[in-house]
């Protein structure tokens, strides 16, 4: 069936086609849920919290713009209001002193799941700036009107989250290299 009927059986609440469009994009929003949320179990919460939210306003969808591109504000947005909903640190550094932090690419390399763990380790707001403006291409200005934050604190997230990335990163080489001469 195509995806243009499917959103009609699904805005008449046909369960049947619910199911199929849950089985048809699961995957691909879950991925995505992965990105915003701390861990596995956080993900899968967002990834069934975003599909009660599009099959209740799916009728808002008017076929304008990509359906997935849709499904994804949502799962994003989910994500981003749970955020919301903890109390936060005030994480702000001073702007002079941010620079872009260059991480090096060594010979040594590593799996997605690695480096999607070392994103899921970040602080939350840290987490998601980086995302939003690393993996998804928002800008600041953007990004500072999602979160309710400055575009300075927005920049300084980025910011702390790349020099966070970098130690992770330089750290697991620096015990790679050491394992390779121990074992050389």
């Amino acid at each position: 069936m195509d995806t243009k009927k499917l959103i009609k059986k699904c805005q008449k609440n046909n369960r049947k086609a619910q199911s199929e469009l849950f089985h048809l994009y699961r995957d691909t929003l879950f991925a995505l849920s992965l990105k915003y949320c701390k861990n596995y179990s956080e993900a899968e919460d967002n990834l069934q919290d975003s599909f009660i939210t599009i099959f209740k306003k799916i009728n808002q969808y008017n076929f304008k713009g990509s359906f997935e591109g849709w499904m994804k504000r949502i799962t994003i947005n989910k994500a981003i209001d749970k955020y919301k909903k903890t109390p936060l640190l005030d994480l702000r550094l001073n702007e002079e002193k941010i620079a872009d932090v260059k991480i090096e690419t060594e010979t040594f390399n590593f799996s997605l799941d690695e480096l999607l763990a070392y994103i899921q380790e970040l602080p939350d707001r840290y987490r998601l700036v980086f995302n939003l403006y690393e993996l998804d291409e928002y800008s600041h200005k953007e990004i500072a009107r999602m979160l309710k934050i400055s575009e300075g604190t927005s920049k300084s997230n980025l910011h702390r989250a790349k020099v966070i990335l970098k130690g992770k990163i330089t750290s697991r080489n620096k015990n790679l290299k050491k394992i390779m001469i121990n074992n050389g």
